[in-house]
């Protein structure tokens, strides 16, 4: 365990998340149990930040291809730019579920993602993985909490992102907005998602929530039914962009998430070039192709 101006930074060992991940991220909402040492959440005053890393991760192409295959993109010999965040997905919750982040994990909601890839990733390739979470700033709804993921081979960092989620509570109606784009309207192009689709890309992703999973899983937590993974839908997007993007040189993605997406269920995606951000820039969205409202908004660039 080191410390860095503050930000106290613990290693991740053995295999990330699972169901003794669900569990912990529950005892904290349990009576009694939530006041016992290791389950009591710190209280925010004392909160200076938590960051978690683990030991370099090898790029396994078995797990590429099931990836891919679950999102929609082609088999490379590089990895598909929003695939570190499942790498880095157990480091989110080693964060969200410690004793000393004063934040419960369940009822946390992803509001917005941002990626850049500085260069590909290569199959076969090992990469170093931290995530920190050092702010929590004001939000209309209530707090938003920023979680910075970086991944390295050796010194050089090829790919970053930052996850911003939501706790619901007394707002400020002055704070800073959050992503603003534009929705682009679908452009004919249709996909239908099976009713086992989250538990598909839980296998490959490792995120297990149960609003993702089943009916029965979802109802108790306040859905008529499971929802798609939005970092499925982020990637589902990216795939359907993908050979026009510029991969080699570097690309962003820049999503915000607007409405949950039942499971089974169809979305439209849409999409548009934005000359203002230059080659591979595109605005893109999926929305319900009932009423055209927003499910994901998003825009890609260079970086």
């Amino acid at each position: 365990m080191a410390s860095q101006d503050g930000v106290v930074d613990k290693e991740l060992t053995g295999e990330p998340g699972g169901l003794a991940t669900i569990a912990r991220a529950a005892l904290p909402l349990l009576p009694v149990v939530n006041r016992l040492p290791g389950v009591r959440k710190a209280p925010r005053s004392s909160y200076d930040g938590l960051a978690y890393h683990r030991a370099p991760v090898t790029v396994e192409r078995d797990h590429v291809e099931a990836y891919a295959a679950v999102c929609g993109f082609p088999v490379k010999d590089t990895v598909p730019l929003p695939y570190p965040h499942v790498l880095a997905f157990g480091l989110h919750t080693a964060i969200m579920t410690d004793p000393a982040f004063p934040f419960p994990a369940v009822g946390t909601v992803h509001m917005e993602n941002d990626i850049t890839s500085h260069r590909p990733v290569r199959v076969g390739e090992a990469l170093g993985l931290r995530v920190e979470a050092s702010e929590a700033r004001p939000h209309a709804k209530g707090t938003a909490l920023v979680f910075s993921a970086t991944a390295t081979v050796g010194d050089e960092t090829v790919w970053e992102s930052t996850s911003t989620y939501l706790r619901r509570g007394k707002g400020d109606e002055a704070a800073p907005a959050g992503l603003r784009i534009e929705t682009t309207p679908g452009t004919g192009v249709r996909w239908p998602l099976p009713a086992d689709l989250g538990r598909r890309y839980a296998a490959v992703s490792g995120d297990h929530n149960p609003i993702h999973l089943h009916p029965l899983t979802a109802k108790p937590l306040g859905f008529p039914r499971h929802i798609a993974h939005g970092m499925w839908s982020l990637a589902r997007c990216v795939a359907a962009l993908e050979n026009r993007l510029d991969g080699d040189g570097g690309a962003r993605v820049q999503v915000a998430f607007k409405k949950p997406i039942l499971l089974p269920g169809s979305v439209a995606f849409g999409s548009r070039p934005v000359a203002d951000d230059g080659p591979g820039g595109y605005l893109f969205s999926l929305t319900s192709p009932k009423d055209g409202s927003p499910h994901l908004v998003g825009r890609t660039s260079r970086p």
